[in-house]
C-alpha cells in the first residue's frame, strides 16, 4: 500500500483556475464516494479550502491511482484534464506524510503558521471517517497530524503574530487608505473570515463597519460583536456611496456585485474613489468592476505581497517546526513498517493466554482443595511469568520489522512460535467481518543525509507517463 497526494494550490494555480475546483460542504460526501469507486483506493479524504483542492489517498498501485484521481477531477469538475494537468503535483508515501503534516501545521498556506487550515483538515478527516472512507491508516495518520499541529503551535511562537488572510486585506487597506480612522468599511459575508475581518478592522480604529449579508439576523449578530450596522445583500448599491473600502467573503458560488450593478451606484459617490478587496474563492466580486472609474479591485492572489511583510518571525519559528516535522515522521514510518507485525503479535499473546488457562484448569483438577483466593494468586502470579516471558522477544520483533529485512524476520519469528495456523484463523475472521488489510509495504527510505527538507512533488503529467 502507498499512500499520496494529488492536488493545486495557491502556489501552483492562480484563483480562475482554483475556484473551479471548490468542493462545497454539501457536495463532498457525495465526492468522497465517487472517488473511492476505484478499486485501487483503500482509503480517502478531500481537503478544499479557498488555497487548495487536494486528494490524499491510500491506494494499491501509484501510477493507476493517479490515473484514477485524474479522472476523477476530469469528471466530478467537468474540466477536460489537459486543462487543469499541469497545475497538479502529486506526492507519495514519505513526502505525502510531510507535506500533510506542513499542511496541517500551516506551513504551507499562504500566511504561515495560520491555524485555520487545523479546522480545516479536521473536518475534512472526520467527514471522510464519518462515511467509511478512512481505515487503519488514515485514522492513525490524520490523528497523528492534527495532535502533532496543536503541539506545534503551542511549543512554538508562530502563532504569536496576528496574520491571516482576512489581517493581510485589512493591512493592504492600510496601505491604501492610510488609516481607518475617518473612513467605512463595508463587509460582505457573515461567515469566519467576514467575522475575523470585523475584528481587525475594530482593531484597526475603523470608523464605521457595516455587516451585509443575504439573512439579516446572521448579519446583526455579527455587526453586534463589534459596533457595527448591518444590512441584507440586496442593499448593498444603496450602501455603495458611503463606503470608502469594501471587503467581500462569502460562500456563494456566483457574483455577488457586478460591473452592471455598481456602475449604477457609482455616480453617488462624487468621483471619491473605491477600494475593493475579494477575499473569496469562487471570487464574488466580478473582476470587469476594475474597469470602472476610480474603482480599484484586488483579488486574493494580490495580498501575497502584502502577507510577506508579516511572516519574518513566523519563518523562524517554521524552522523549529521542520525539525519537529522530521521526528514526526520517523514516528510514522516506525508504525507503518511495524503494522504489520500486529497480528503476529496478537497471535503469540492468543497462543500463550490458551496454553496458560490449559494448564492452569490442569492444575485446579490436580489440587481440588484450592480456594478461591489461592487460585487467584496462583492465575496473578503465572500469568506475570507469561508475560515478563513476552516483553523482550514482542519488542525485539517490532525492532527487526523496522529493519531493511523486517519482512523475513517477522517470516522466521512466526515458524520459531509456530504461529503459521492462528494467523490463517485470523485472516479468515477478518475477510468475514470484511477488514480492509494492512499495509503490505513500508514507506519510502528516508532522503540521504544532505538531501534538501522540502517536499519531493512529482509534476502530474510526468507521474501519468509512466502509467
Amino acid at each position: 500500500m502507498h499512500t499520496i497526494v494529488v492536488g493545486l494550490n495557491y502556489r501552483t494555480a492562480p484563483v480562475e483556475i482554483r475556484e473551479k475546483f471548490a468542493v462545497t460542504e454539501e457536495k463532498l460526501a457525495e465526492a468522497l464516494q465517487q472517488l473511492k469507486q476505484s478499486k485501487n483506493i483503500q482509503e480517502c479524504v478531500i481537503v478544499a479550502t479557498c488555497n487548495r483542492t487536494e486528494v490524499y489517498a491510500v491506494v494499491s498501485r501509484l501510477h493507476i491511482c493517479a490515473h484514477d484521481i485524474r479522472t476523477f477531477l476530469e469528471e466530478w469538475f467537468s474540466i477536460p484534464g489537459k486543462e487543469f494537468a499541469k497545475y497538479l503535483y502529486i506526492y507519495e508515501d514519505r513526502d505525502a506524510v510531510k507535506h500533510l503534516l506542513r499542511v496541517t501545521c500551516g506551513l504551507d498556506s499562504m500566511v504561515i503558521g495560520e491555524t485555520q487550515i487545523l479546522g480545516q483538515v479536521r473536518e475534512a478527516f472526520f467527514a471522510a471517517q464519518r462515511l467509511g472512507m478512512t481505515s487503519k491508516i488514515f485514522n492513525h495518520l490524520f490523528q497523528q497530524a492534527l495532535a502533532f499541529a496543536k503541539r506545534a503551535h503551542t511549543q512554538t511562537a508562530i502563532g504569536e503574530q496576528a496574520v491571516s488572510i482576512s489581517y493581510a486585506a485589512v493591512e493592504l487597506g492600510k496601505k491604501i487608505m492610510g488609516s481607518f480612522t475617518d473612513k467605512t468599511v463595508l463587509i460582505l459575508g457573515a461567515g469566519k473570515m467576514g467575522e475575523l475581518t470585523g475584528k481587525h478592522l475594530a482593531a484597526a480604529g475603523a470608523k464605521k463597519i457595516i455587516v451585509a449579508n443575504r439573512t439579516l439576523e446572521r448579519a446583526q449578530e455579527l455587526a453586534a460583536k463589534f459596533s457595527a450596522e448591518s444590512c441584507l445583500m440586496e442593499e448593498i448599491t444603496e450602501r455603495i456611496a458611503e463606503t470608502d473600502i469594501l471587503i467581500c467573503s462569502t460562500g456563494a458560488q456566483k457574483w455577488v456585485l457586478t460591473k452592471e450593478q455598481l456602475s449604477g451606484a457609482m455616480p453617488l459617490r462624487e468621483e471619491r474613489p473605491l477600494f475593493m478587496i475579494d477575499i473569496s474563492v469562487p471570487r464574488n466580486l466580478d473582476p470587469a468592476i476594475a474597469e470602472l472609474t476610480n474603482v480599484h479591485l484586488y483579488d486574493i492572489d494580490d495580498l501575497e505581497g502584502i502577507v510577506e511583510d508579516n511572516l519574518e518571525q513566523r519563518r523562524r519559528e517554521a524552522e523549529k517546526i521542520e525539525a519537529m516535522i522530521e521526528r514526526e515522521i520517523s514516528e510514522h514510518e516506525y508504525w507503518f513498517k511495524t503494522l504489520h507485525v500486529g497480528p503476529v503479535i496478537r497471535a503469540l499473546q492468543d497462543k500463550s493466554r490458551s496454553i496458560h488457562d490449559e494448564t492452569l484448569q490442569s492444575l485446579y483438577n490436580k489440587l481440588p482443595e484450592l480456594d478461591d483466593r489461592q487460585r487467584k494468586v496462583i492465575h496473578k502470579l503465572t500469568r506475570s511469568i507469561v508475560n515478563q516471558m513476552l516483553q523482550d522477544p514482542i519488542t525485539r520483533l517490532k525492532e527487526l520489522a523496522a529493519e531493511e529485512e523486517g519482512d523475513e524476520a517477522v517470516e522466521i519469528f512466526t515458524r520459531i512460535f509456530a504461529l503459521e495456523d492462528r494467523l490463517d484463523d485470523r485472516k479468515q475472521d477478518s475477510r468475514r467481518r470484511g477488514e480492509t488489510g494492512c499495509a503490505d509495504r513500508p514507506l519510502s527510505p528516508a532522503k540521504k543525509q544532505g538531501d534538501s527538507q522540502a517536499e519531493i512533488a512529482y509534476p502530474f503529467e510526468e507521474m501519468l507517463a509512466g502509467s
